[in-house]
């Protein structure tokens, strides 16, 4: 019988060999599943957002309990974080929602149009924490201190095993404006004032790229996250797509890969137009990570063995397939994807799968 410390380096050595279209002894699977996790262990969503160290307890347990799985995208609840990312206000159950209710974003115009001189002239740290402070109401000391137990999180899964994808996460600098502004209004300064927010963007992007440099530096990740997560080709003109989301996605990327590790780009939303943007990337040095609204087949089609793909288990087929029908899904997926591929959810596991239908996913994996 394996150990787990043998456990988790064979793990990491199915996953580099995915990465690099090796041949691998099965396709590694991982899963994301905060909301999820909750209610596969019987926790209150309220509990599970408000105490970051019962929501890991949450998600270690659930993973533990599903199977033969490499890894997990995630240690904790992040759902206190996602304003910190969207420049936002969210909605917590337990507090604005009934106690198991999923969080939501309450996206509205919180960011001016007279905000983007302000933040040319002061810079954007000194603004962006003024900002999250006085206008969305956060704690930023709080927040950071409690990710003083992310360590011991990762440590956790990694004595048991498990591999942690992705330590380290960012976002494309555009979701920071789409965020505050709201999209309609981001949107719409991209035709008003485009030269002004291209400013602004390049701005965040080298004050951004500087602190994803050093957080790739101090925990040496495999894979880190990037998420441009609005950023899809369905949202956007050729020529706006290109300047405005092409441009900071490929730029991170590539800061990622320089930095010595392979970058995630979560790719939300249908980018089947402009899936040959992706090869101008470095060879087998990202992974596509798609959620189902980018025809799977067609990203395969365009990037060959150019670019591994993570994906796309749809939230529908979760939630409301049966077994049988994930089972066979994650079977053909496998089967037809070949090597330079990582089984996984498309985004998170919906809250509503039921556990049959995620372990079904894993023993497609497993080839059980």
């Amino acid at each position: 019988m394996k150990t787990n410390q043998e456990l988790l380096q064979e793990r990491k050595d199915r996953l580099k060999k995915a990465i690099t279209f090796q041949k691998t002894d099965r396709t590694p699977v991982i899963l994301t599943g905060d909301a999820f996790c909750a209610r596969h262990v019987g926790m209150k969503l309220s509990e599970f957002c408000s105490d970051m160290k019962a929501s890991h307890r949450a998600i270690f347990a659930s993973i533990r309990a599903l199977g033969d799985v490499d890894g997990t995208g995630g240690t904790f609840a992040a759902a206190t974080m996602f304003p910190l990312m969207f420049y936002t206000r969210i909605k917590l159950p337990g507090r604005e929602l009934p106690d198991d209710t999923p969080w939501q974003l309450d996206e509205r115009e919180m960011m001016t149009v007279e905000d983007y001189d302000t933040i040319l002239k002061r810079g954007w740290s000194t603004f962006s924490r003024d900002y999250l402070t006085n206008r969305l109401g956060i704690d930023v000391d709080c927040l950071s201190a409690q990710l003083a137990d992310v360590p011991q999180f990762m440590k956790n899964f990694e004595d048991a095993g498990y591999l942690v994808y992705t330590p380290s996460a960012s976002i494309t600098v555009n979701e920071y404006l789409s965020g505050g502004r709201s999209f309609p209004k981001f949107m719409r300064d991209l035709f008003k004032m485009p030269d002004k927010v291209e400013a602004v963007l390049d701005l965040i992007l080298e004050e951004s790229l500087t602190a994803l440099r050093a957080q790739i530096r101090a925990c040496k990740p495999l894979v880190a996250f990037i998420s441009p997560a609005r950023g899809a080709s369905q949202f956007y003109s050729p020529k706006l797509w290109e300047r405005f989301v092409w441009k900071y996605l490929k730029a991170a990327a590539e800061a990622i890969i320089e930095e010595g590790a392979v970058a995630d780009l979560h790719i939300d939303g249908n980018w089947e137009r402009d899936l040959a943007f992706f090869k101008q990337l470095p060879k087998q040095k990202c992974i596509f990570e798609s959620d189902s609204a980018t025809d799977i087949y067609k990203v395969r089609e365009a990037l060959g063995d150019h670019m591994c793909i993570k994906g796309d288990v749809p939230a529908a087929l979760l939630a409301l397939g049966t077994p049988d029908d994930v089972y066979n899904y994650c079977s053909g997926l496998i089967k037809d994807m070949g090597p330079g591929f990582i089984l996984a959810s498309g985004c998170t596991i919906p809250p509503n799968a039921p556990v049959e239908n995620v372990k079904a996913m894993v023993a497609a994996a497993v080839g059980k």
